[in-house]
């Protein structure tokens, strides 16, 4: 779902990253830090950039974040600031409280406070970076939900000089193909174009037969 203003607690690498991405959708973003030097470099790029201590409940309430649509609470290895940001964000009324954490207890326990979700950075960027070095054949791995991804893929050796409806890969392994391209994206998928190597497969299936092919 996207929404229409933003706060996001804590710039670090995780939290710019955030930023980065929301700004270049045009969305409406404040950006609230501890530190100063940060804030102003944000300054000019967001809607409204706060320096101030996120531990202080009466600070995080002065922000007037009553009407923000979605909160992401990035310092994902500060427990205090964290629990402050989540409690007060959810008390102003903002709808929806993403949080960081450093650790399975971290998320649960903002959980417990009020997030309505938790993401681990490292630990989702350690099992996409494995899922690709287990296969040399995957250029990108993305996660859509905790049952399904889309893997970009160049084709298994075997496939070279068959097409799609020859190797039935979705009888077989139960993935659909989303695309099928040399260099750019096709809306189209032809059943009877035969792969060579230098096409790239955008493909779609469950993670367990995902990991199996």
């Amino acid at each position: 779902m996207k929404y229409k203003s933003y706060v996001v607690f804590g710039l670090g690498k995780f939290g710019q990253a955030v930023v980065d991405k929301l700004i270049e959708t045009g969305a409406d973003v404040m950006v609230v830090d501890n530190d100063e030097e940060t804030i102003e470099a944000y300054s000019s790029k967001v809607t409204v950039a706060v320096a101030t201590d996120l531990t202080d409940a009466d600070n995080i309430k002065a922000l007037g974040i009553s009407n923000i649509d979605c909160a992401i609470v990035a310092m994902g290895m500060s427990l205090e600031a964290s629990i402050m940001c989540v409690m007060v964000s959810k008390e102003c009324g903002v709808s929806q409280v993403v949080a960081k954490a450093g650790s399975k207890r971290m998320g649960d326990i903002l959980e417990k406070i009020g997030a309505d979700e938790i993401v681990y950075p490292e630990e989702e960027s350690g099992i996409r970076t494995a899922r690709r070095l287990l296969s040399s054949d995957f250029l990108e791995f993305f996660e859509i939900d905790e049952d399904t991804c889309i893997v970009e893929m160049k084709p298994k050796q075997e496939w070279i000089g068959k097409s799609l409806k020859e190797l039935n890969l979705r009888k077989k392994y139960g993935i659909n193909i989303l695309s099928l391209n040399k260099g750019k994206i096709k809306g189209n998928v032809d059943p009877d174009e035969i792969l060579t190597s230098d096409y790239t497969l955008l493909v779609m299936g469950n993670k367990k037969q995902i990991d199996r092919f």
